[in-house]
């Protein structure tokens, strides 16, 4: 069975008492970094709990030396699972309220770290949730801490160092999830430099969805990556995007058409300029 499943709103409300369930509100803003805790306060989804994709799924930044965002340790994220309640046989519920753009990096976390089962995203995140009719709560819920055991998979990372020594590899396909205009370096409003990658793909996240936010029909999404993949093995793939985010969108995509959990560069653009020896592409 994919790694990707969805859930629907209706189906979540029905078992929003089940005891093994996990409900985690993931929402995050890049410009305010209390932005999450604030929304979640003001009102979220019955039983949810708040994690923090900034400070607690992501370690500090050490600016001109990681990128924005990068990857806990596994035992620091191991901690935090646990504190949020998690087991290794619970439901997890992911949601926030930007096209699950943030949701998908806890999606991510979890699958990297060995959960294979009874991990979703809530298609269409809160903006479904409400759209169905269904009421938010402002009480946080009880939690006793859980007992997930991390088993962090290191063929699903990629290290900067690995890509630069793959970059002239035929058989690469590398998936940039940002926006057109950062990818060609026309526009770069987060990171002090511009372009992407040389030989990447530009592959936006928002287009594995549909107008409301709900993600596009497993087809449509195969028939999306197969003309990125074109004739190169899709087990050749590394996805990235500005600081590991939204690339765990396309990851979730891609296993949502079928495809293998494939390998996330964690660093991405924002570690990959760090290093001005590493070669930068710009234009389409």
């Amino acid at each position: 069975m994919s790694l990707a499943r969805l859930m629907d709103p209706l189906t979540l409300n029905d078992q929003l008492h089940d005891p093994q369930l996990v409900l985690l509100d993931c929402r995050f803003a890049l410009d305010d970094a209390d932005y999450g805790l604030r929304s979640y306060r003001a009102g979220h989804i019955a039983q949810a709990r708040f994690v923090d994709i900034g400070r607690q799924l992501s370690a500090a930044h050490r600016p001109g030396q990681t990128g924005r965002h990068p990857l806990p340790t596994p035992q620091a994220l191991q901690d935090c699972l646990r504190q949020l309640g998690i087991n290794d046989d619970s439901t997890v519920v992911l949601y926030d309220d930007n096209s699950n753009a943030f949701a998908a990096r806890a999606w991510w976390i979890l699958a990297w770290l060995g959960k294979r089962d009874g991990l979703y995203l809530l298609d269409g995140g809160l903006a479904a949730w409400q759209a169905a009719g269904l009421p938010l709560s402002q009480a946080e819920p009880t939690v006793s801490p859980g007992q997930f055991q991390a088993r962090a998979q290191a063929s699903l990372l990629v290290s900067a160092e690995q890509l630069l020594a793959r970059l002239d590899d035929p058989q690469l396909t590398l998936l940039d999830a940002r926006a057109p205009a950062r990818f060609s370096g026309a526009q770069e409003p987060i990171d002090p430099r511009g372009g992407h990658i040389p030989g990447a793909q530009c592959a936006p996240f928002a287009e594995n969805l549909q107008a409301d936010g709900r993600f596009l029909p497993s087809e449509a999404l195969r028939s999306r990556f197969a003309a990125l993949l074109g004739t190169r093995p899709p087990a050749a793939a590394v996805a990235y995007c500005g600081s590991g985010i939204t690339a765990c969108h396309n990851l979730f995509a891609l296993c949502l058409a079928g495809y293998p959990l494939l390998p996330l560069y964690a660093g991405s653009w924002s570690e990959w300029i760090t290093d001005p020896q590493r070669p930068v592409a710009t234009g389409a």
